[in-house]
């Protein structure tokens, strides 16, 4: 099947700066198809609790709440917002091919905002005891270890943020991290710490997950003596991080790193017509306000390709 229309703008992606992109394309005319992503619709924002530093919620606001509006908030200026997914991208020339389960849509820019994945600690128990005892959502399995030991592996303000959640559910919450302090904010830290149903085992590593049909513990390595102990545990929560999505663009457009290339202050990548916001070319600050704000820029440099106006930063 095929599109035979060739619509202004697609963005790939969804979460604060794909929603905040389709917001801006919108009101700007150019009606914006946004492919939302069938299981990642919203981004990693719809496995957070609360979020207390987005301006303008001062009582804070759930992560998924915040989606949900930013979501309405695009259709209501006449975004076409599609829970499907995005399985091939042609950005050569002027007119880009998308393909999306079978039908094929062609655009004059396209706007990249895939995001990342949470990040794995590469075990082999990690998969096998996945929704057995292994996790990476607090929010979307705490519930399942009401009254039973729990484990976070991090150090981030990630990993505190899901230790202090866990602790409605979990009788106590161990946060094994590889070094001897964390590197997350210190309101997040002092926030853990001073948590009694927190425990740290610091400078420790999983080494081994193990259990029979459930997760029932896991072997941690001293980082500094090499010794081994056994960690009673039924939940794992793993939160190291992640790893931007850019497995439909690679050998298209140039990365740094990990992460899409762009040419700050402006969204532009190493294609012409393609621009890139959020978590995908974010190594640095990772935030749903930053990521907003770059998906505002997206949008704007997309509009002004299209108008055939000058773009910040464009790197052709």
């Amino acid at each position: 099947m095929s599109d035979n229309k060739i619509h202004d703008v697609i963005i790939v992606g969804s979460g604060p700066a794909g929603y905040t992109a389709a917001i801006y394309a919108a009101r700007a005319g150019l009606k914006p198809i946004v492919f939302a992503g069938s299981f990642t619709a919203g981004g990693a924002l719809m496995n957070t609790t609360e979020i207390e530093n987005f301006p303008g919620f001062p009582d804070a606001i759930m992560g998924p709440d915040l989606m949900m509006k930013m979501q309405a908030q695009a259709e209501k200026f006449g975004a076409d917002v599609r829970m499907e997914d995005v399985t091939k991208l042609d950005l050569a020339g002027d007119v880009k091919t998308v393909e999306v389960e079978g039908e094929t849509y062609k655009t004059r820019s396209v706007i990249l905002a895939t995001g990342a994945a949470y990040r794995k600690l590469g075990l082999e128990g990690e998969d096998t005891f996945g929704g057995r005892g292994v996790s990476y959502c607090a929010t979307c399995d705490g519930f399942f270890f009401r009254d039973k030991p729990i484990a976070v592996v991090g150090g981030g303000d990630s990993a505190m943020e899901e230790a202090t959640f866990l602790t409605r559910f979990g009788s106590k919450v161990h946060v094994i991290h590889r070094r001897d302090e964390l590197r997350a904010s210190k309101v997040m830290a002092d926030r853990a710490a001073q948590d009694p149903k927190i425990e740290f085992e610091w400078n420790s590593v999983v080494k081994e997950i193990k259990g029979d049909a459930q997760l029932q513990s896991v072997i941690l390595q001293d980082t500094k003596t090499g010794e081994e102990r056994e960690l009673e545990v039924s939940g794992l929560f793993i939160a190291i991080g992640h790893d931007p999505r850019t497995e439909l663009v690679k050998g298209q457009v140039e990365l740094d790193g990990d992460y899409i290339k762009v040419n700050h202050p402006g969204t532009a990548t190493s294609m012409s017509g393609v621009f890139a916001c959020g978590d995908v070319v974010d190594s640095v600050y990772r935030q749903a306000i930053t990521a907003a704000g770059t998906g505002a820029q997206a949008a704007l440099d997309a509009q002004h390709y299209l108008e055939g106006l000058p773009v910040p930063g464009d790197l052709n």
